[in-house]
């Protein structure tokens, strides 16, 4: 128990303390004029409450991965919780405040448009293929998993209802709507609401885990599995043999760092009426994440008497789904099971249809133009016809790179924020480090994942390693050549 109260204290403390150091490094103006007030159109700059933009970005940011990811992730133990919290403080807070800071000072653009700013076409190139890529496949992926969650609920069997292809049908239905339409028609309206109801339901079950769970993963199981493991196998803490380098922080993403997030930012950055909103909206959704990520780490650990075994079994069974609705039947009875059902069906379609919506942003700024109405419906057809026939693939590949293109794009968002750092004259640490330790996991991932190289770790991790100390070096060569003032 003690372990779960120090990683909120930490989160939170991270807030307090660390936020407004950062704060301090990006130059926050709360007397410029926004890209709200300066560009309002009333479609996509439309200004919104700091509140109702906070509860809009972290459901936006959240979905299901904060509560996915750290159940998948409760199988490597307690050092789930660890990854989450530095993650988090270290990483995740930085790269989603950047992300939101950098479309604030750049006309509420999306970050292709800024990394062509800040570093050059060739980056910004890079940058757009990526994060259109990732933009697509979560669009496709929270398609594919709440159909097939409402196809296969008991009420529906024996109806028309029960039809996977049905269910795709409506979703779909429903984000060729988000996308067109303005962010104050549905998005400001409904998503608060959806966002209060996952803090409920993240506290409620929190409440009932510290109550009446009866095995809470302790401070000394983590000081314990540090004692019990060799030099040789102290990053294959997981009984099936998968290793926490580099496979924990892809498992877990949301809650910990999430390239995703940055994409999401912009869109906000848009309908913000003070620099010095982003603090609490960027920062304080992706701590809240995190405080998220902890409970489902903690209740995927404590809710199985059985052990891994048992959460295994569960997961072979019905997947992270599953687990959520037995999680939450259990300890809030008939409540939590409506709960979780909303959960695990609404809360990747907030995401996904904010994906598209995002791309379409990105895809149009990118290539210049204008958001007429005409324009977006040109675009949006095509992109949710293309994305129909990809829910006919396999789920499992789909995942695989969208895994990839996620920690790809916010390790780039870092190095990008690095320079956006760099050209103030600022302490670029606070990204710069984070960038090199992405850089080294993402390399080490596609070197020994299937998708990628197929290297045995014994060579994929030296070379992500590697890649890591050289871009370190040059980062100690650059800190030389830096601006000697902010800008």
């Amino acid at each position: 128990m003690l372990i779960f109260f120090v990683s909120l204290a930490v989160l939170i403390l991270g807030y307090k303390f660390y936020g407004p150091f950062v704060e301090k490094q990006a130059g926050i103006d709360p007397k410029a004029l926004t890209p709200q007030q300066r560009l309002d159109d009333g479609v996509d700059y439309v200004a919104i409450s700091p509140a109702k933009a906070f509860l809009i970005q972290f459901l936006n940011i959240a979905g299901v991965g904060p509560i996915f990811g750290p159940i998948l992730g409760a199988m490597y133990g307690p050092i789930a919780l660890v990854w989450i919290v530095i993650g988090n403080v270290l990483g995740g807070a930085i790269h989603d405040y950047f992300s939101g800071v950098m479309s604030l000072k750049e006309d509420g653009k999306s970050l292709p448009e800024i990394a062509g700013h800040y570093y050059n076409v060739v980056f910004k190139g890079i940058m757009l293929v990526f994060t259109a890529m990732l933009l697509f496949f979560v669009g496709v992926v929270f398609i594919m998993s709440p159909a097939g969650l409402l196809s296969n609920l008991s009420y529906f069997e024996g109806t028309f209802l029960a039809g996977n292809s049905f269910w795709v049908l409506v979703i779909l239905g429903y984000y060729f709507l988000a996308t067109l339409l303005p962010i104050d028609k549905i998005i400001t309206k409904l998503y608060p609401l959806f966002g209060l109801l996952m803090i409920v339901m993240t506290t409620l079950i929190a409440g009932a885990l510290l109550l009446e769970a009866p095995h809470l993963p302790q401070a000394a199981d983590v000081f314990a599995y540090f004692d019990s493991h060799s030099h040789e196998d102290l990053l294959t803490p997981n009984p099936d043999g998968l290793p926490v380098w580099p496979l924990l922080f892809l498992t877990i993403t949301c809650g910990a760092i999430s390239g995703f997030h940055s994409t999401q930012s912009p869109m906000i950055a848009r309908c913000l009426t003070n620099e010095k909103y982003a603090r609490p909206v960027f920062y304080g959704a992706m701590m809240c994440e995190g405080i998220v990520a902890c409970v489902w780490a903690l209740a995927g650990i404590a809710a199985f008497p059985g052990g891994y075994i048992e959460l295994k079994a569960m997961l072979a069974q019905g997947g992270p789904g599953l687990v959520v609705n037995h999680i939450a039947t259990s300890y809030l009875g008939v409540v939590g099971g409506v709960m979780a059902i909303l959960a695990v069906a609404v809360f990747p379609i907030t995401s996904g249809d904010t994906a598209f919506r995002s791309l379409r942003l990105t895809i149009m700024d990118a290539f210049k133009i204008s958001q007429t109405t005409l324009h977006r419906l040109a675009l949006a057809a095509p992109l949710l016809g293309i994305a129909y026939f990809m829910t006919f693939l396999d789920f499992a590949l789909i995942w695989r790179y969208f895994a990839f293109s996620n920690m790809l794009l916010s390790t780039s968002v870092l190095w990008l924020a690095t320079k956006y750092l760099f050209d103030r004259g600022t302490f670029h640490w606070v990204a710069s480090l984070p960038a090199v330790v992405g850089t080294a996991i993402t390399v080490s991932y596609i070197t020994t994942n299937p998708i990628g190289l197929n290297l045995p770790e014994q060579y994929s991790n030296p070379i992500g390693v590697a890649t890591a100390i050289v871009c370190l070096f040059g980062l100690v060569l650059q800190h030389k050549k830096r601006p000697v003032t902010a800008q």
